[in-house]
């Protein structure tokens, strides 16, 4: 085995290694065999589709959030296909019915729409609709699926008195990189405001943010959770994480172009903030670097900024045990998910490449490159 040299790499770089990635995977597929489940890859948290080949030997399928994502796993993943939107256009559902397995609804009213194409379609994907179980511990606003008045799925209340003929699904989404003890109490409030729709429905997704890959997240309870409430039901359950698949599996590497100030000075890097690792400015989220600590820990302290014109395009304030050197490479940690798909060309910034490292060969493979095309073809 070869450990990861960040010196080989050319700056910017995402960089994934596939020995941890399958690390990752080995221990979802335990938990689809023990559980009788299904779990499927969240795209909206990882879509590296250059690794779709490793993932597949150990996932049943992908789930998508619009037609593009259910376009990307059905070509490139080649396994079940599972659709959720907010809001589907009829034509995109055009395109999602041939492809998909199952297409869940945001509200009845979309249902309604929808079923007499679903139900004149030949082999249609089986259709569910998305409840919100009102009940969630979920922090931080901006991510919390189940907050007052938040426009994903459907409440218990809407469905009183409704005709649900036709539903074969329920499909729910209440946490964030949470645990199991986390899911069984949500699991709990479903059962209390659905239990009619319940006793109707052959399947149930549980929805992503599970934090299955997390040191510490209790595998044999989340198991017990799903083996119990398909044997209450007699339904097969489906989980969708996104962020376990790619959790500790990648590193974004950097290089430093400047320092400037004098007191407090600031390290400019070849990556962004705002453009390569939104979640630093939206969570917010401080992400580790290697051999970096925390303001004073270490004897050289920098607050480290990118190359936007956007004045708030900062890092953080880290610490390291030597003064940084221009050229000087940092590998920032857990770069893998929540990274590469969310990613901007604002302010035309480049790309950082997308690199795999197999520490069993050694091979540090660049496997796309960005260049101006990328940045002018999402303009006109």
């Amino acid at each position: 085995m070869t450990s990861f040299d960040p010196n080989i790499v050319t700056t910017p770089a995402y960089v994934v290694d596939l020995s941890l990635l399958k690390k990752n995977l080995e221990l979802l597929a335990y938990v689809q065999k023990e559980a009788g489940c299904k779990v499927l890859l969240a795209l909206k948290g990882f879509a590296m589709f250059s690794t779709f080949p490793l993932v597949r030997q150990y996932l049943s399928g992908c789930c998508g959030s619009g037609l593009n994502e259910a376009l990307l796993a059905h070509h490139e993943f080649g396994k079940e296909v599972h659709v959720y939107s907010p809001g589907f256009k009829e034509a995109e559902m055009q395109q999602i019915l041939p492809i998909a397995c199952h297409v869940s609804f945001n509200s009845l009213r979309q249902w309604q729409q929808f079923k007499p194409i679903l139900q004149s379609t030949k082999n249609a994907p089986s259709p569910g609709l998305r409840v919100n179980p009102e009940y969630s511990e979920v922090e931080v606003a901006l991510y919390d699926p189940c907050s007052p008045g938040c426009r994903l799925g459907t409440r218990s209340v809407e469905l009183e008195g409704a005709d649900l003929s036709g539903l074969e699904g329920l499909h729910f989404h209440a946490l964030c990189e949470q645990g199991s003890d986390t899911l069984e109490r949500v699991v709990e409030a479903v059962e209390k405001n659905f239990p009619t729709f319940l006793k109707q429905v052959s399947w149930v997704n549980m929805g992503g943010g599970h934090h299955i890959t997390k040191p510490g997240y209790d595998i044999e309870r989340l198991i017990r959770v799903v083996k119990s409430f398909q044997e209450r039901y007699n339904v097969d359950v489906y989980l969708e994480p996104g962020e376990a698949i790619g959790l500790n599996t990648g590193y974004l590497v950097t290089s430093v172009l400047d320092i400037v100030g004098t007191d407090e000075k600031t390290a400019i890097l070849d990556i962004s903030a705002t453009c390569h690792m939104p979640d630093v400015l939206e969570m917010p989220y401080r992400p580790q670097i290697i051999g970096g600590g925390l303001p004073g820990e270490l004897a050289h302290s920098y607050k480290l900024g990118g190359t936007s014109c956007l004045a708030g395009d900062m890092v953080g304030e880290y610490s390291f045990p030597e003064p940084l050197q221009i050229g000087q490479k940092l590998v920032f940690t857990d770069m893998a998910h929540y990274t590469m798909v969310k990613t901007t060309t604002f302010n035309g910034v480049p790309h950082p490449d997308i690199d795999t490292f197999d520490p069993e060969t050694g091979e540090l493979k660049v496997v796309r490159r960005f260049g101006y095309e990328d940045f002018r073809n999402r303009l006109s």
